[in-house]
């Protein structure tokens, strides 16, 4: 599986990336051949599911003919939360349901021997114990891991969910979510104290090789090639068991729930991350008896 700090880059960089600021350097880039789509059909659902990357650099290419094309043609976006997208009330259940009094120092949070690591990655980040001992711990590896992000030169804002949330605005369509973002935040609130801190030891390991991981994920990404993409799940250290059923595995299950009962030529857009891997939604889907068909 896909490291689960990458898949979720979205809810990182809404949390400090968005309130300290972003790199503004110019990248250009462009699809080579473009992210991967799918039709997905069943009954009276002929709709379209599209892998997306949460945060890119400035001009990325990546809204092809085809994928111009499914958009006109569908009749509505259905993104994971719709409600990622509203800032405020995004951070205002971040700091809600991440922070907590009495927590001990985030170092003793961690084993001794993860102690150094732990402290020069928020170092490196440009934070410190003091700021990130506040929240619980799973709060504070999503602030790490923003802070880790901000020499990507990366942006939530030139990422694929705004220009989806535009281009449906502009044609009248309406937009809705498979869940929403308390919903998010509650896969990572709910994990015991002891997963939680596996998931902030693994943030800082993938802190010290984030910006060679995203490049990799991007070009993928790019291209299409979801085979790229899924050995990401063989490189480096395997995830916690208990953060990927509650952060992924539980929420593509939901996730076919509330596609089971659409009808119509929704547009169904959710991070590729969670289109590979162990019980990833095309094979969900395909399980309760939809065609996924690749056309990009």
């Amino acid at each position: 599986m896909m490291r689960v700090v990458t898949r979720l880059l979205a809810l990182f960089a809404l949390t400090l990336v968005a309130a300290c600021g972003q790199n503004d350097t110019p990248k250009q880039s462009t699809a080579q051949g473009g992210p991967a789509l799918w039709q997905v059909q069943r009954g009276e659902l002929k709709g379209w599911l599209f892998g997306t990357i949460h945060v890119l650099p400035k001009g990325v290419a990546w809204d092809t003919p085809t994928i111009k094309d499914a958009m006109t043609a569908s009749d509505r976006l259905i993104l994971e939360a719709a409600d990622l997208q509203d800032e405020q009330k995004t951070l205002s259940l971040f700091e809600k349901m991440g922070r907590s009094a009495d927590l001990p120092p985030l170092e003793r949070r961690v084993p001794d021997e993860e102690k150094t690591a732990l402290v020069k990655a928020m170092a490196d980040g440009g934070t410190n114990s003091q700021l990130l001992s506040g929240y619980e711990s799973w709060a504070a590896a999503m602030l790490l891991s923003a802070a880790s992000q901000q020499g990507l030169g990366v942006s939530q804002d030139d990422g694929v969910e705004p220009v989806l949330i535009e281009t449906f605005r502009k044609a009248g369509k309406p937009i809705g979510g498979l869940e929403t973002v308390e919903r998010q935040f509650a896969a990572f609130d709910t994990l015991p104290e002891p997963a939680q801190s596996r998931l902030l030891v693994q943030t800082v390991h993938e802190a010290k090789g984030m910006k060679a991981l995203y490049d990799r994920i991007l070009t993928a990404w790019s291209k299409g090639d979801m085979e790229a993409i899924a050995k990401e799940d063989q490189i480096g250290e395997q995830p916690d068991p208990m953060v990927e059923e509650a952060v992924l595995v539980a929420r593509n299950r939901d996730w076919v729930k509330a596609i089971e009962p659409m009808q119509g030529r929704p547009f169904i857009a959710v991070g590729a991350g969670h289109l590979t891997g162990r019980e990833n939604l095309i094979d969900l889907l395909k399980a309760r008896g939809f065609t996924v068909t690749r056309v990009q």
